[in-house]
C-alpha cells in the first residue's frame, strides 16, 4: 500500500505539475542500483513492470504513534509487501499482482550484504530474500520465479505511507463486517469509514481478522490500492500545485528507486495515463496450493499453482489483461450501458456462491419467474426453476435458510428489501425465497471477495466503495 501511494503521485503527480517539479522529485529520490552485473535474465515483454517493495520502517515514526498503531518491536531489514505492477504497452491498464511475503523461494548464490559471506543456493521464504541482500537479490528472486523482467524497482517504508495518506485528506473504506485485529489495533464496524495514515497502515496491516491470514490481508491491500487512487484522482490534489507539491515532497522522504525511473520516464508514463480511474486497474495474487508447505528451519511456507501461476505471469509478459473482457454486441459492437442501478450494498458472501430456490407465495401470475430472474441477473446462482408455493398466501416476502448458513442468508437478504429472515434447521446449503405480496424490486449487492476469471482478478471499480 505505501508503493501505492508511491506510484500514484508519481505517475499522476507528474502530470499535474509538469517537468519543473517532476525536475525537483526526481533529485530528491534516493537511488538504488538493483540490476547491477545481473545475467540470465528474462526476455523483455510488452509494457512496464515494477517491482514495489514495503520495507518495515517503523524505527522512523514516533513513539506516540508506535503506541497509538500498535507498532512496538524492533524493525525487521525485510520486506512487509511485495507487489508486481505491470503498466499495459498502450498506458490504459495497470495489473497489480500481491506475492504472498511467505512464497516458498529458493536463493541464488549471492554474498548477504549484512555479513558479507557467501551463501549457495538455498530455500527461504519470499520476503527473506530482502534481507540477505536487498533490492538486489529481491530482484533476482522474483525475476527467477515468475519469469517476468523487472524494468523499475520502487520502495517506501511506514512513515512516508501514513504522512501521504493524511496529506492526500484520507481515503475511503468499505467493509461488510466489523474488522478487529488486537495486533494492530484496527477496530472498524461494518460500513464506510475515512481512514487516516495511522488508521491505514492499521488496516493493510492487519494479518489476524480472520482465518486467511496473509491471504486476506493482501485483498485488503488491493482494495486499498483501489481507493488511494480514486482519492488521488478525484479530490483535485493533483490539481493543485501547492497540495501536490506537499503529498510529493512527504512521500519522497522514505522513496528509494532504481536509477532508471527519472524525470522522462515520469512525464512520459504520467502523459500515457492522465485519463487513469479504478477501473482501469486490476488486482489479483499469485495462486497458490492449498495447505501449507512446510520446510525444515523455515517453517511453513506458501507454493505457487504450478499451472495457475505460469498462466498469471505469461498473460503479464504477453500484455494481457488478467479480468474478463467487456461484453460486446453482435458486430463486435461494445454492448449498450444498462439502464443505471442504484448503489449496490456490500455484503459478506458473493452472489455467485449462494444458491437459491424461489417460490411464489402469492396468487400473482410470474411472480417467481420475476423474482428467478431479477435475482439471478443480480449474480445469484437460482435454479432457474421457480415454483408454486401451496401454502398460504404470504404478505411479507421470506428468507427461509439452514443456521449453518446464515453470512449467505444476509447477503441474500439485502438483496430483498423489507424481507424477514427464518431459520430452517437441516435445510442444507440452498437457500429458498418465498416471494411475498410486498415484493416490489431486487437490490444490488456486492461482495468484497467478489473476484472473477481465471486468475481471481477484480478491477479497481469492483473494490471501491459504492
Amino acid at each position: 500500500m505505501r508503493m501505492a501511494t508511491t506510484l500514484s503521485v508519481l505517475v499522476l503527480g507528474a502530470g499535474g505539475i509538469g517537468h519543473a517539479l517532476v525536475t525537483g522529485l526526481d533529485t530528491g529520490i534516493d537511488r538504488v542500483d538493483p540490476f547491477k552485473d545481473m545475467k540470465n535474465r528474462p526476455d523483455a515483454g510488452h509494457g512496464m513492470n515494477i517491482l514495489l517493495v514495503g520495507t518495515d520502517g517503523r524505527d522512523k515514526i514516533t513513539k506516540e504513534e508506535r503506541e497509538k498503531y500498535r507498532l512496538g518491536g524492533a524493525p525487521c531489514r525485510c520486506t512487509d509487501t511485495i507487489m508486481l505492477v505491470h503498466i499495459s504497452e498502450d498506458r490504459e491498464r495497470a495489473s497489480v499482482v500481491s506475492l504472498p511475503r511467505d512464497t516458498y523461494a529458493e536463493l541464488p548464490a549471492h554474498t548477504d550484504t549484512n555479513t558479507g559471506d557467501k551463501h549457495g543456493p538455498h530455500p527461504v521464504k519470499l520476503n527473506a530474500a530482502y534481507s540477505e541482500g536487498g533490492p538486489h537479490l529481491t530482484v533476482r528472486t522474483v525475476e527467477s520465479l515468475t519469469g517476468v523482467k523487472i524494468n523499475h524497482y520502487l520502495e517506501i517504508d511506514f512513515t512516508s505511507f501514513m504522512k501521504t495518506v493524511d496529506a492526500l485528506g484520507g481515503v475511503e473504506i468499505c467493509t461488510a463486517k466489523p474488522l478487529k485485529d488486537s495486533h494492530t489495533g484496527l477496530d472498524l464496524t461494518a460500513g464506510t469509514h475515512e481512514l487516516n495514515g495511522g488508521q491505514a497502515l492499521q488496516y493493510v496491516r492487519s494479518r489476524y481478522l480472520d482465518g486467511s491470514s496473509d491471504l486476506g490481508r493482501m485483498q485488503r491491500q488491493q482494495r486499498f490500492m483501489a481507493a488511494l487512487v480514486k482519492q488521488a484522482t478525484s479530490s483535485g490534489v493533483l490539481l493543485n500545485p501547492v497540495k501536490l507539491r506537499g503529498v510529493t515532497s512527504t512521500m519522497l522522504e522514505s522513496v528509494r528507486a532504481d536509477k532508471g525511473f527519472g524525470t522522462q520516464e515520469m512525464l512520459a508514463l504520467a502523459k500515457a495515463m492522465r485519463d487513469f480511474t479504478p477501473a482501469s486497474s486490476e488486482f489479483t495474487s499469485v495462486p497458490v496450493t492449498p495447505g501449507g508447505f512446510p520446510v525444515k528451519g523455515i517453517g511453513s511456507t506458501l507454493k505457487w499453482d504450478p499451472v495457475k501461476s505460469k498462466k498469471l505471469f505469461r498473460a503479464l509478459r504477453e500484455d494481457k489483461p488478467l479480468t474478463p473482457p467487456a461484453p460486446e454486441a453482435p458486430g463486435g459492437r461494445p454492448a449498450p450501458q444498462a439502464p443505471k442501478q442504484p448503489p449496490a450494498s456490500m455484503v459478506e458472501v458473493s452472489p455467485q456462491q449462494i444458491r437459491v430456490q424461489v417460490y411464489n407465495a402469492t396468487r400473482q401470475d410470474g411472480l417467481g419467474q420475476r423474482v428467478d430472474g431479477a435475482l439471478r441477473a443480480s449474480g445469484f446462482n437460482t435454479t432457474r426453476a421457480p415454483l408454486n408455493h401451496t401454502g398460504p398466501e404470504v404478505a411479507r416476502t421470506q428468507v427461509l435458510f439452514d443456521p449453518r448458513w446464515d453470512r449467505s442468508a444476509k447477503s441474500l437478504a439485502a438483496a430483498l428489501p423489507g424481507c424477514e429472515l427464518r431459520p430452517v434447521a437441516r435445510q442444507g446449503a440452498t437457500l429458498k425465497v418465498m416471494a411475498g405480496k410486498d415484493y416490489k424490486t431486487v437490490r444490488p449487492v456486492r461482495a468484497e471477495d467478489a473476484h472473477q476469471g481465471e486468475f481471481g482478478a477484480v478491477t479497481g471499480d469492483q473494490v471501491v466503495c459504492p
